[in-house]
């Protein structure tokens, strides 16, 4: 369903937690931006102080929005790990996994600054990730782009949005058009990549996980190869988005792409236009099996 303003529609029962995620992650980044100039200036050992700060004020401000917007639910941060809300006063075992947080109620997973290499090294391609999880299901998310201005957003039950438009994957009939974001890794690598790379048009490796899958949703990027080396920051939100938009996404093993039980492990994901995906999948795939 679509709002009136092209968003999630009232009716969405996640609507008001995407365009949570969209607002959060946009003042997030304002942060990142201001402190970009401030990176390019400087020498390396001091532009990992800067990194430090501003992956911390970044994330700091995000956990502060969620606390006093919704104070029960729980956070999951890749800076400083598990939050739990007031739900859990009666506060569960120190023993108890973020596989198990994650499964029931809502937690919210946070990247406060995905891209973190780039962004040191004056690259302009990062992002801020922001997504609610449901009951062990990614339900609403927001994947921001300072340098663009640009945030893809989405809830469970509504379309993938571009700032305030609808957005489809790509819709490219044959599989050598295609432009994929690639990053494999393990057995035969550079057989499988090589394998990939023939049968598509280009890749490319940009550095930010979450900005290259959430790009999925427009065609931007028609397809999204990671073998491995993922984890639930870069996917909650991103890989959300990819799926509402039209894309089928899976792990790198063909199953589903977000498991509860892989919470905090690493995984590959493979999201692509339903037509191509099992080609895709096969490819990154095939040449590491034996």
């Amino acid at each position: 369903m679509t709002g009136v303003d092209g968003g999630p529609a009232d009716g969405s029962r996640f609507a008001a937690d995407a365009a949570f995620a969209r607002e959060v992650s946009e003042r997030a980044g304002r942060i990142l931006l201001e402190r970009y100039e401030r990176v390019e200036e400087i020498d390396y050992k001091s532009a990992r102080d800067v990194v430090t700060e501003v992956d911390h004020l970044s994330e700091a401000l995000i956990l502060d929005a969620i606390r006093q917007r919704f104070p029960g639910d729980g956070i999951l941060a890749e800076e400083s790990g598990a939050h739990h809300g007031h739900r859990s006063r009666t506060a569960p075992a120190a023993a108890e996994t973020a596989a198990r947080a994650l499964a029931r109620g809502r937690t919210w997973i946070v990247d406060p600054l995905d891209g973190t290499v780039n962004y040191a090294n004056g690259i302009p391609y990062f992002c801020v990730s922001v997504g609610l999880v449901v009951d062990g299901r990614p339900a609403a998310g927001a994947v921001h782009d300072p340098m663009r201005a640009e945030t893809y957003w989405a809830a469970a039950d509504g379309p993938a949005m571009l700032g305030d438009v609808p957005v489809h994957a790509s819709r490219k009939e044959r599989l050598s058009d295609q432009v994929v974001s690639l990053a494999l890794g393990g057995r035969a690598v550079a057989t499988r990549a090589r394998a990939v790379r023939r049968a598509v048009r280009a890749s490319r490796n940009t550095g930010s996980a979450a900005l290259a899958l959430a790009y999925v949703a427009n065609g931007r990027f028609d397809a999204f190869v990671q073998s491995g080396g993922m984890s639930a920051w870069d996917v909650a939100a991103a890989g959300l988005i990819a799926e509402r938009g039209g894309a089928l996404v899976t792990d790198a093993t063909g199953g589903p792409w977000f498991d509860v039980d892989k919470a905090t492990r690493t995984f590959g994901i493979v999201a692509a236009p339903r037509a191509h995906h099992a080609e895709l999948l096969r490819l990154s795939r095939e040449a590491s099996r034996g």
